[in-house]
């Protein structure tokens, strides 16, 4: 009659295991003896290794007790089905392997090819690290909330870093992240990314989802918050007055034409009575 320690040596596993496989039924667990310790027969020792060796071969603990009391044909068609399991993770990781190795950055793993192009080109022009990374978190709360509208924002962002005028004003944003929320050039700021809102048809005080995303930026900067929350409350001030109450002088029309004089009627003649 074996110990507990003893039969773990037998098997080549821990005290701890056999204790475990105790606990999930897979071996049985003998009554004490009248010195108070457990005592295993060679059976158990066999039990034991079967077990170990099924374990070790990658049999889910949960079908080992099956496997112990089946059948031979039984037997080799659970190994079978085992096996199909085993091959189905091992395609699992590989392909997860797979598309780790072609990341070259984080940035691929959460975001399209042309989004993580725009990150890229963001950093040639000279855009800080910080502020690629803030883009970079906008991207990602704005496929999550609105993926539909990804490949227009895409192409729309890729377009503009054609335009110089857009590329400036990308730079001075870049800076402006650090600036006091009152310097002189926040306000300098506002009035060009204003002008450009308003040529480009932009509309910073959209609802929904927009507030999210808004929010990503202003927590990252103060001056960003003004800047923001100025451009939304000029947004809104266009959309439900116009532009002569923003501030922006009103188109003027032409002048209306005046009415011209009505023609004076000259007096009827008196009729002469008769004599």
């Amino acid at each position: 009659m074996l110990t507990i320690s003893q039969l773990a040596a037998t098997a080549g596993v821990t005290v701890r295991a056999v204790r475990h496989y105790h606990h999930v039924g897979l071996l049985p667990e003998p009554e004490r003896d009248a010195s108070g310790y457990r005592r295993y027969s060679a059976q158990a020792a066999v039990d034991l290794i079967r077990i170990r060796t099924l374990a070790d071969a990658g049999v889910p603990l949960a079908r080992i007790d099956a496997l112990l009391h089946a059948q031979p044909a039984e037997f080799a068609a659970a190994l079978t089905d085992i096996d199909a399991e085993l091959q189905r993770k091992i395609d699992q990781l590989t392909e997860s392997r797979r598309r780790i190795a072609e990341l070259d950055s984080g940035e691929r793993l959460v975001l399209p090819p042309g989004v993580v192009a725009n990150l890229n080109r963001m950093r040639s022009l000279g855009v800080s690290e910080r502020t690629v990374r803030l883009e970079r978190d906008v991207w990602i709360l704005m496929q999550a909330l609105d993926p539909h509208s990804m490949p227009q924002a895409i192409r729309d962002k890729t377009a503009s870093f054609d335009d110089p005028k857009t590329t400036r004003l990308y730079l001075l944003c870049d800076q402006s992240v650090d600036w006091d929320p009152h310097d002189p050039r926040v306000d300098q700021l506002i009035e060009e990314l204003d002008t450009f809102e308003t040529e480009h048809e932009r509309d910073s005080s959209q609802p929904g989802n927009m507030a999210l995303i808004f929010s990503r930026v202003t927590e990252a900067s103060p001056a960003w918050q003004r800047i923001l929350d100025v451009l939304s409350h000029r947004a809104k001030q266009r959309r439900t007055t116009g532009p002569a109450e923003t501030g922006k002088p009103a188109k003027t029309g032409k002048p209306a034409k005046t009415a011209k004089p009505a023609k004076t009627v000259k007096p009827v003649k008196t009729v002469k009575p008769a004599s």
